[in-house]
């Protein structure tokens, strides 16, 4: 036994090692290594065994991508922000992420359309960067999903409280002595509802979609019962008074509103259901676009209807609109936000698990990360492995981990994504669909994020404001020259971004700019959460996919019929590389 054991082993040690000797080879062919739409609608998504189902429809995606949003920000962000950083100016940092999400929307909308795959920022990168920056970007947005889902699990656990009158959440938590502050209170409530979710979304997309569609009518009904009971027992002079609307600056409001983008976490998962969408060209842009302008406006009524109930230096940081209400001798309807904001945080979450799924299984159709994590269950239609999978790494982070640790890193690599799609749409539409040459594209985005980053420079020393409209008329600038000099691919019979480059370049400008907005120890974390998953790809990733196209190479030069013109016979299976 131990010499058969010995066996096996061997040879595995050792084509890993000699993997290992071969790094440097296999980086330069699989970095920049790119697929085709075409190649990623069939060849690629094959690897999943059985298909998903097709079953959703427009109304399915809007109330989706609305149920992702409204319970995440609104609940969980907005007294924190409004007490801490912008006073009741809240508003105004909705406003400013909501314009921002908007124009990023718009660039995921036209990806979504053309590459109508689950991998979403990972696809639409993959295809136009190649693998590792496609890599990178799905990652990070695993990252976010599993860390904000937690933070917001733990959230619904302070609402529920609200829910039975109870003022201290941490009395439904269980204190261990000996573990740091901030990872020393175990929350097995949302760890509960973490795990009954997984089990839902496992079994079935449709019945998933239909019981979200109900809590999102029922969740929009109750924030309007809150904004209209705001406003009504509100107070006008709260919004300016004791130190005007905005106490704490400009710079607060902006640096609120890359606080409060985590609010906007939700509609990319939309994407992600493209395999799912009986008409998906028809319905995505319905679906993303529509769901995160109806959420920004409602946002911005919820805040301001906290902002007149409360003066801001009185607004709790935890469970801030039940206890708004309850400052204000609603008692009762304390109670009732309460019941309602963990109904929503369940439908954000329900959303939120269902994306990350996704992310996952076409993450491992390309090999990055095992295979069996991409199967599709064919009873379910569902990607099973990997549902169970991210819902046991969710409720165990759910256990111990507060918000404030993770909500700023969480915004980090949700800017990080958005404005790398930005780049890649631009690219795509300029190089790739136009044949245009690729330098004067990549000079320009390049131009284009040092503009921001100066612009974010100036930002921060606070007595060299002349560089803020130098910065920001550079970027106009050569965003018109761009816009003049470099042909674009002609207008496409399918839904495009209109005014293209504008709407990109203004996206890849602010995500720029709010990043730089964040903490330094945030860029610290995400510094070595960079650095542990480059590594990963480094000794597993680049080697698993390297050995994936060679085998699938070897079977096709196996099955190949001789044809005198096979080479052109299905040009869709051809490898491509980022032209460089």
């Amino acid at each position: 036994m131990a010499t058969n054991q010995s066996t096996h082993n061997k040879p595995f040690f050792f084509n890993y090692f000699q993997s290992l000797s071969q790094i440097p080879h296999r980086l330069r062919k699989r970095m920049l290594a790119t697929w085709t739409p075409d190649q990623e609608l069939n060849r690629i998504r094959l690897r999943s065994g059985a298909d998903m189902k097709r079953k959703l429809k427009w109304f399915d995606l809007v109330a989706l991508g609305v149920g992702g949003m409204l319970g995440v920000g609104v609940f969980v962000t907005t007294g924190n922000v409004a007490r801490n950083t912008t006073g009741p100016s809240v508003f105004i940092s909705y406003i400013v992420a909501g314009i921002s999400a908007l124009l990023s929307s718009l660039c995921y909308t036209e990806f979504s359309v053309q590459v109508p795959v689950a991998g979403g920022a990972f696809s639409y990168l993959r295809v136009t960067f190649g693998e590792f920056v496609g890599y990178f970007a799905g990652a990070n947005i695993l990252m976010e999903y599993v860390l904000s889902n937690a933070a917001v699990a733990r959230s619904f656990t302070e609402y529920l409280c609200s829910a039975f009158g109870v003022s201290d959440p941490n009395s439904w938590r269980v204190e261990v002595h000996g573990l740091l502050q901030g990872y020393n209170k175990l929350d097995f409530i949302a760890v509960a509802v973490v795990l009954l979710l997984t089990l839902c979304l496992s079994h079935s997309t449709k019945e998933s979609s239909m019981l979200n569609l109900i809590m999102t009518i029922f969740h929009i009904v109750f924030f309007g019962f809150i904004i209209i009971a705001g406003f009504y027992n509100g107070n006008v002079n709260n919004l300016v008074k004791p130190k005007g609307l905005a106490p704490y600056g400009v710079r607060g409001v902006l640096d609120g509103a890359a606080i409060v983008y985590f609010s906007y976490i939700g509609y990319d998962s939309v994407s992600t259901l493209a395999e799912e969408i009986q008409n998906p060209r028809q319905s995505l842009p319905v679906g993303i676009v529509g769901s995160v302008l109806i959420v920004s406006g409602l946002y911005c009524l919820m805040a301001l209807a906290l902002c007149m109930m409360v003066p801001y230096q009185q607004i709790a940081e935890t469970a801030s609109y039940s206890m708004a209400f309850q400052r204000i001798g609603w008692k009762w309807a304390g109670n009732v936000v309460g019941a309602g904001a963990s109904l929503g945080i369940i439908a954000s979450l329900l959303v939120a698990m269902l994306g990350q799924a996704r992310y996952l299984c076409v993450i491992g159709r390309a090999r990055l990360v095992p295979l069996w994590l991409s199967k599709v269950h064919p009873s379910t239609g569902t990607p099973l492995n990997a549902t169970l999978f991210l819902g046991l790494c969710t409720a165990s982070i759910s256990l111990f981990t507060d918000l404030e640790i993770v909500i700023e890193m969480i915004s980090i690599g949700t800017l990080l994504v958005f404005y790398l799609v930005a780049n890649a749409l631009i690219y795509r539409k300029y190089v790739i669909q136009a044949k245009n040459p690729p330098f004067p594209t990549l000079s320009f985005l390049c131009f284009l994020t040092l503009t921001a980053i100066g612009f974010s420079i100036s930002w921060k020393m606070e007595h060299q404001w002349w560089g803020l409209p130098l910065f920001g008329g550079i970027m106009v600038i050569i965003t018109a020259l761009f816009h003049y000099m470099v042909p674009r691919f002609g207008q496409s019979s399918e839904w495009s971004v209109p005014l293209m480059p504008w709407p990109a370049a203004i996206s890849i400008f602010l995500n720029v700019f709010l990043m730089t907005t964040l903490k330094t120890m945030s860029f610290k974390r995400f510094a070595i959460w960079g650095c542990l998953i480059t590594v990963f790809y480094v000794l597993y990733g680049v080697h698993s996919t390297f050995e994936a196209e060679e085998m699938e190479k070897e079977t096709m030069d196996v099955n190949e019929v001789p044809n005198p013109s096979n080479e052109v016979a299905n040009p869709s299976l051809q490898l491509t590389k980022l032209d460089v």
